[in-house]
């Protein structure tokens, strides 16, 4: 009799498998099984199942964080983190037969990889009589709600988008749950037995300094963007000299916080703000942001290797140079554009660069240097620590013009007037790149036009203290419009 009530309790075990959805407050795959009975929450280190992109280097990092930060926050419902590694597809139903689970519950992944991980997960619980339960909490509309005529993705972000907002309001965002009761002495990997974090040497103090991973650093910064950077969000967002970035993606990304929390607080929040308000087109313009997310995790739900192959099939004739040398330049922050410069230094730092920045250094090594937007796309999947399956691709390509929605390909940024207009007193390149500090304003961005006059009493000599411009920005413009014509793209 004793054997039969102990099996029952075990029985009513149900298993939380955490993914990219790190925290407990709006989390509807662990809200919905707390309600119910007692939980084991889980996290897979999966780096064998085939497909499966590798975290970079950065992402490591912060992973390392954010599962030490949401074992914290298990411990104050009495309960921890329980910690596996390797196939999913073994680990998750192995854990179900061990504990006698009645139910696994997650919420759902939208690339392709992940979806046929999650679709053998949930063959063998069924095989096993578990039961397996998902739930929406990554992305405010999913795949098939929002597709063109013909059932495909919509390729165009401005339809897309205005498509997506004739469903309505998202959801509301839900808080934590009211208490969880845990299933005890479960066995455990050690996180740092995980070798997330770099040792010997440790480049990370840079992250550290910057960021604090996990769902309570996650809404320390909301209500810092909130506070701060939203009222005038529409027209700043685009100065890296000034803080109106919400900062958010590395915790959207993890799942630190959902974006169905962002999209509802950023709403509150201008409704509540008195004479400091955001206004309307704040408000949009930071909800469109999130619809770029969207749209690029819709692309990648049809495209799986968004990351690998052009878009646009007719640029794999693209006609891309092979120079490591500038591939290095530009990687360490030495092309001689000091906003360029400013941005890949900024990252190495940081883990994270200015949007507007992102841009003008994505364009600068596909179209100045002639270099394949996928060197690119694997450097910023290393380096960032808001590294994204969906958008980090999306952006490459868009950038390159061989995306879906891409920047026209006669669109070449020029570093010089970017700096101008969107660091106009020099802030954000003096901060990044200190050897140019004391240039006055009409050369920072360009110090070669600087006479060798102004650049002594800066304490600068071209070449030595700072590296003259990799290419010519006329002629690099010109030598890429050559390269795209021969494509025999359409005229603009």
């Amino acid at each position: 009799m004793t054997d039969v009530a102990a099996t029952d309790r075990a029985r009513a075990a149900r298993i939380v498998w955490f993914r990219d959805d790190l925290r407990l407050a709006d989390h509807p795959a662990l809200l919905e099984a707390a309600s119910a009975g007692p939980v084991v929450c889980v996290y897979v280190l999966d780096e064998e199942s085939e497909r499966l992109r590798p975290l970079g280097a950065a992402s490591r990092w912060w992973l390392a964080g954010s599962l030490r930060a949401l074992d914290r926050s298990l411990m104050e419902f009495g309960g921890r983190l329980t910690l596996l590694r390797g196939a999913a597809a073994s680990v998750i139903p192995r854990l179900a037969r061990q504990l006698r689970a009645s139910e696994v519950s997650w919420n759902r992944r939208y690339d392709r990889a992940g979806r046929r991980v999650d679709d053998a997960v949930e063959q063998r619980l069924a095989a096993d009589a578990v039961i397996a339960r998902t739930f929406q909490g990554s992305l405010l509309y999913e795949p098939a709600t929002i597709r063109s005529g013909a059932g495909s993705s919509i390729k165009v972000f401005t339809p897309f988008w205005r498509k997506a907002k004739t469903l309505g309001e998202p959801r509301a965002a839900r808080g934590k749950p009211a208490w969880i009761a845990f299933l005890p002495d479960v066995p455990s990997d050690r996180l740092d037995d995980w070798r997330l974090e770099p040792s010997g040497p440790d480049w990370a103090s840079g992250l550290r300094a910057h960021w604090v991973p996990g769902e309570s650093g996650a809404h320390e910064r909301l209500a810092t963007f909130l506070e701060t950077g939203l009222a005038g969000y529409a027209t700043l967002r685009d100065r890296p000299d000034r803080l109106h970035t919400s900062r958010l993606s590395p915790h959207l990304h993890f799942g630190e916080v959902s974006p169905f929390q962002l999209w509802h607080a950023a709403r509150m929040a201008a409704e509540t703000s008195g004479g400091k308000a955001a206004s309307s087109a704040d408000v949009e313009k930071f909800s469109a942001e999130l619809g770029w997310r969207e749209f690029s995790y819709h692309l990648l739900h049809d495209v799986p290797d968004l990351a690998q192959r052009n878009f646009q099939p007719r640029f794999d004739n693209f006609p891309w140079r092979s120079d490591q040398a500038a591939a290095m330049a530009w990687r360490k922050g030495l092309t001689g554009y000091p906003l360029v410069d400013a941005g890949m230094r900024e990252l190495w730092a940081t883990g994270w660069m200015h949007n507007r920045v992102r841009m003008v250094a994505a364009s600068f090594l596909v179209k100045h240097l002639l270099l394949d937007w996928r060197e690119g796309e694997v450097w910023f999947w290393d380096t960032l620590v808001d590294a994204d399956p969906a958008n980090n691709p999306a952006s490459w390509q868009w950038i390159a013009g061989s995306g879906a929605d891409a920047a026209p390909y006669f669109r070449i940024f020029n570093p010089v007037l970017q700096g101008e207009r969107f660091d106009p007193a020099g802030d954000y390149v003096r901060r990044w790149v200190p050897e140019l500090a004391r240039l006055p304003n009409d050369h920072i961005h360009c110090p070669w036009s600087a006479s060798p006059q102004v650049l002594a009493q800066a304490g600068i000599t071209l070449g030595r203290d700072y590296p003259t411009p990799l290419v010519d920005h006329g002629v690099a413009r010109q030598r890429a419009l050559a390269a795209f014509a021969s494509l025999k793209l359409p005229p603009a």
